[in-house]
């Protein structure tokens, strides 16, 4: 067979600059209308037992190219499990080496998670009893955004996901929060349920997914900078969440994500908001000290600079919210490499791993809900 690179299909992205042998020349294709490029996500075919060398020649440009010293890509020959191959960043190209096993082989910066499957998931919880499916309308390329509410309690819980879209972690992390939410036998997942009602976006940005980008929609736009002015034209999905939020009120938010070059899962908090209260910041270190007591997988030590007072960016979600609604409110990252405090150096992080901690989180939720109902009450 002839050695063949496509990336047609759902949440693809690479374009072949030249194949010379076994090595390959590869370029990331940019978000549209936008600079930001990291995510890729390719097939190849007709390489059985041959030992490439493709060539990512872009990567010192991207988005976070700190993000690649100590990475390795990803493969998998089923789409379902998924490993990592040796992969070097040097002067500004990224290596990744693999000898297919099989005459069909996908890569990509980290396991993805399709519209397909997304769509999957959604049939899936939305045909469950007590869950309460709602679009809260479209996106620029016509697609739905989906919303779950489910449980009947007196907190407002809001949990969402992959305003950026290369970030697919994070719609791992719902699909394992899903799964323990809607166990009927899970003691947790029944309590959060009678005390709280929660407001759940699996996917913010199904446009920017499916056409393969990084960061943003399909109007170039990073979502995760509109919250404090969403416009329909620009940021449809930001308006109509922002929108529903005020219809319902907040009182615990998480806003899940993935960070290309800190190598730990953290939290980002709203320190630097104008009206932070001192009750509002004890629950938020209350839940990550929950959280690292409830999995090994959670630090406090490595995370991104603290804002200083006042200095909050108001246009970021978990800023926004924690001002607007003087809720406890949260950003979670989780890495694209691995969990250095727990390597694995067959997987990394890996999708099994972010929906472990997606079940972890809502027990460090479950933790502290005496406070928050206290906090709110």
């Amino acid at each position: 067979m002839t050695l063949s690179i496509t990336s047609p299909h759902d949440g693809g992205n690479i374009r072949v600059v030249a194949i010379d042998g076994d090595h390959v020349d590869l370029e990331i294709v940019q978000d549209h209308l936008s600079d930001f490029y990291q995510w890729f996500y390719f097939r190849v075919t007709g390489a059985e037992g041959r030992s490439l060398t493709l060539n990512i020649l872009n990567a010192a440009g991207s988005a976070y190219p700190n993000g690649w010293p100590n990475y390795r890509a990803c493969i998998s020959y089923d789409r379902e499990t998924w490993e990592r191959t040796d992969t070097d960043y040097d002067d500004g190209k990224l290596s990744i080496s693999l000898t297919p096993e099989s005459g069909s082989v996908w890569v990509a910066y980290f396991a993805p998670y399709t519209m397909e499957r997304h769509h999957d998931l959604v049939a899936s919880v939305a045909a469950h009893a007590g869950v309460e499916y709602r679009s809260l309308g479209r996106t620029l390329d016509g697609q739905e955004l989906d919303y779950f509410t489910l449980g009947d309690g007196p907190l407002k819980v809001w949990l969402y996901a992959r305003q950026h879209p290369g970030e697919s972690m994070a719609e791992w992390w719902m699909e394992g929060a899903l799964d323990k939410l809607l166990d009927p036998a899970d003691p947790i997942a029944r309590r959060l349920r009678e005390k709280c009602t929660l407001h759940i976006v699996p996917n913010m940005n199904p446009d920017g997914t499916r056409r393969g980008h990084l960061r943003t929609n399909a109007a170039g736009i990073n979502l995760n900078r509109e919250w404090h002015a969403p416009s329909a034209e620009k940021s449809p999905e930001v308006l109509a969440v922002l929108a529903e939020m005020d219809r319902t009120g907040v009182d615990f938010a998480m806003d899940v994500h993935g960070d290309e070059a800190i190598p730990h899962n953290f939290l980002a908090g709203f320190e630097g908001i104008p009206s932070i209260r001192d009750e509002q910041l004890a629950l938020f270190h209350a839940f990550s000290e929950a959280l690292v007591a409830r999995t090994p997988e959670f630090q406090t030590r490595h995370g991104y600079e603290i804002a200083a007072p006042g200095q909050a960016n108001l246009s970021m979600s978990t800023a926004q919210v924690a001002e607007r609604f003087g809720a406890v409110a949260m950003t979670l990252e989780m890495p694209f490499k691995d969990n250095d405090d727990l390597p694995d150096p067959v997987q990394g992080w890996s999708p099994e791993r972010s929906a472990l901690l997606g079940r972890s989180c809502l027990d460090a939720i479950h933790a502290i809900l005496p406070q928050l109902e206290a906090y709110r009450g």
